[in-house]
């Protein structure tokens, strides 16, 4: 369990990484802030998800 955690964590990275990405491009003006918006809320849903996931595996690890 402690194995799935630990790979749940790592691919927490990849979504917030990428908003990262986003975000800066809409702050350096080289893309239109609606031309990613949509991408932008699918990597709010998918970093929401993934954290839900990780605490959910760490209250079941606990438990």
């Amino acid at each position: 369990m402690k194995d799935f955690i630990s790979k749940q964590e790592i691919s927490l990275k990849e979504p917030r990484e990428t908003r990262y990405w986003l975000r800066l491009l809409i702050e350096t003006d080289m893309i239109e802030s609606e031309r990613i918006a949509k991408l932008l809320d699918e990597c709010e849903q998918l970093i929401k998800i993934l954290a839900q996931s990780i605490v959910t595996s760490k209250k079941k690890l606990n438990n």
